[in-house]
């Protein structure tokens, strides 16, 4: 099994009056079982660098049926096949749509990877407290 699941997927800029398509990357990495990542290229960043957001893979999951989130990522359905994320910074916030048949994709990856229910056992929380305590 991989260390991490990437999957490239077309997001369409809703900020933007004609909400072109860009490329973004959804990653999941087994030894950061509860976490997501989004990466933007460094063309559509404010200040030419690539843009990393992490999130909650629950989220992402929560958002394919119901408006979920409340802090600095928010995600919910945008009809049966698209999904909507925002995105909130100090500079703003940028809003993206997705294809749900690919979140969804992506999704079942990462459960077959680290199943629902299971990622404590992939948070090495006993081993990194044993490193730190000169235990290990």
């Amino acid at each position: 099994m991989h260390a991490a699941i990437d999957q490239a997927v077309q997001v369409r800029l809703l900020a933007t009056s004609v909400g072109h398509a860009v490329p973004a990357v959804l990653r999941y990495q087994r030894t950061d079982p509860l976490a997501v990542r989004m990466t933007f290229p460094p063309e559509i960043s404010l200040d030419g660098a690539a843009v990393d957001w992490a999130f909650a893979r629950d989220l992402l999951a929560e958002g394919l049926h119901e408006a979920v989130g409340r802090g600095d990522v928010r995600v919910r359905p945008s009809g049966p096949e698209r999904t909507v994320m925002e995105f909130h910074a100090d500079e703003g916030i940028a809003m993206v749509q997705l294809r749900t048949a690919e979140v969804r994709q992506f999704l079942a990856r990462s459960y077959e990877a680290v199943p629902a229910g299971r990622e404590h056992e992939h948070l090495g929380v006993e081993h990194e407290l044993a490193e730190l305590f000169g235990a290990a």
